[in-house]
């Protein structure tokens, strides 16, 4: 598999597929630099070997060009984390593009438009790849948020290219989640949560042969209780899913992992930060309540089970942690990986929800790595081949 490491960029300019897909708020100013700071290392190596970096992304989902999706936006504040002004192209194709490409001096780097103002980006389009793939010397892929995705960015442009390579960003990605799903490391426990089974079962069928312990929280823990014939009031249910749960279960059982279900729920009379709440078992939820975060018996038996864990993986929250009245399970659960990662464990947190959470209670830091990708993450607990990753590693 190469890296960006196998390579000395003098010389040479290299296109970086980077995920620049940033949040902005109503000023069109980034109110999280996240995706750049993780990009910044590989674009870094390229300049300081002597190369020049054109990078390519998306923004947001436009139908066309959409002037708020415009990567100028963002142009300021990439020259100012990366530390060198960037030019920006006001389209990432055609006669324009392609000169300012061409022009592009070693030690300078070049953003382009939008991949995404073009349908052929996500159609996979060749002549648009061929297109991008004329402006440099070595294609990088160091986005892994889309690497999932079989685009002409992501994808189709390294079949143009005999040297191609994965960015920093990448390999660790990659490096990590094969630190889980690979472990010689014993005990291994994977954290789910999040709303709803369906979502997470062939990622739960996936991982059973590689875990020890299976700890699940959040809106789906709803469908295991009620599959096991416990009241669940007015929670969120996947009805449909009653029997999967209790072959999950099954399937658990057979393979010896240890299936850990919340005890007791925080439980509200509607879904709401000011609503009333109370403490009750988890399979005894009354009528007309829901339940909307884990409670105290649940959080202090889950830090048992991390604690004892040398790999622990973390995927969706607890509980409704966006409000602040039912944010507790899930800061718990936070604080415990954090403790777990200090005493020496490995741990993943992946996902948007447990990315927003550990955000949110802070503790990106206090963590192993945290994934930049959820549905890309999400494929490779799967055992999918991400298309992005196949297309550099399949030469």
């Amino acid at each position: 598999m190469k890296t960006i490491s196998d390579y000395n960029f003098k010389g040479k300019k290299a296109i970086i597929r980077v995920d620049f897909n940033v949040p902005l708020d109503e000023n069109f100013q980034i109110t999280d630099t996240t995706r750049i700071d993780a990009a910044k290392p590989s674009i870094i190596k390229v300049l300081e070997d002597g190369g020049a970096v054109i990078l390519m992304s998306h923004l947001g989902r436009p139908k066309g060009e959409e002037a708020k999706y415009s990567l100028k936006h963002i142009v300021k504040r990439v020259s100012e984390i990366i530390g060198v002004a960037v030019k920006f192209a006001p389209d990432c194709i055609g006669e324009e593009a392609k000169k300012m490409a061409d022009e592009l001096a070693m030690g300078e780097i070049l953003l382009l438009e939008n991949l995404r103002f073009h349908d052929e980006e996500k159609a996979g389009d060749e002549a648009f790849a061929k297109q991008l793939a004329s402006y440099a010397d070595i294609y990088i892929n160091d986005a892994f948020g889309t690497a999932h995705r079989a685009h002409a960015s992501t994808t189709i442009i390294a079949k143009f290219f005999n040297e191609k390579c994965l960015g920093y960003l990448l390999a660790k990605e990659i490096e990590s989640l094969n630190k889980v799903l690979n472990s010689t490391e014993h005990p291994v426990t994977a954290i789910l949560g999040g709303a709803k089974v369906s979502s997470k079962i062939t990622v739960i069928e996936n991982i059973l042969d590689k875990i020890d312990n299976l700890i699940i929280g959040g809106g789906m823990t709803f469908t295991f209780i009620k599959a096991q014939g416990g009241k669940v009031g007015n929670s969120l249910v996947e009805d449909d899913k009653l029997d999967l749960a209790l072959e999950i279960l099954a399937k658990a059982k057979q393979k010896n992992v240890a299936v850990y279900l919340p005890e007791d729920a925080i439980i509200a009379d509607a879904f709401g930060n000011n609503a009333n709440k109370k403490l009750c078992k988890i399979d005894e939820i009354p009528e007309n309540w829901m339940g909307l975060d884990v409670g105290e018996k649940t959080q202090i038996a889950f830090n048992e089970v991390i604690l004892k864990s040398a790999i622990i993986l973390w995927n969706g929250p607890m509980g409704v942690f966006e409000l602040e009245n039912f944010s507790g399970g899930t800061k718990a659960i936070g604080n415990s990986i954090a403790q777990a990662t200090k005493n020496g464990s490995f741990s993943l947190v992946g996902g948007g929800d447990s990315v927003a959470a550990a955000k949110k209670f802070g503790l990106e830091k206090k963590v192993s790595y945290v994934s930049t990708g959820g549905g890309a993450m999400l494929e490779m607990l799967e055992g999918k081949t991400l298309p992005g990753i196949a297309a550099i590693t399949n030469e």
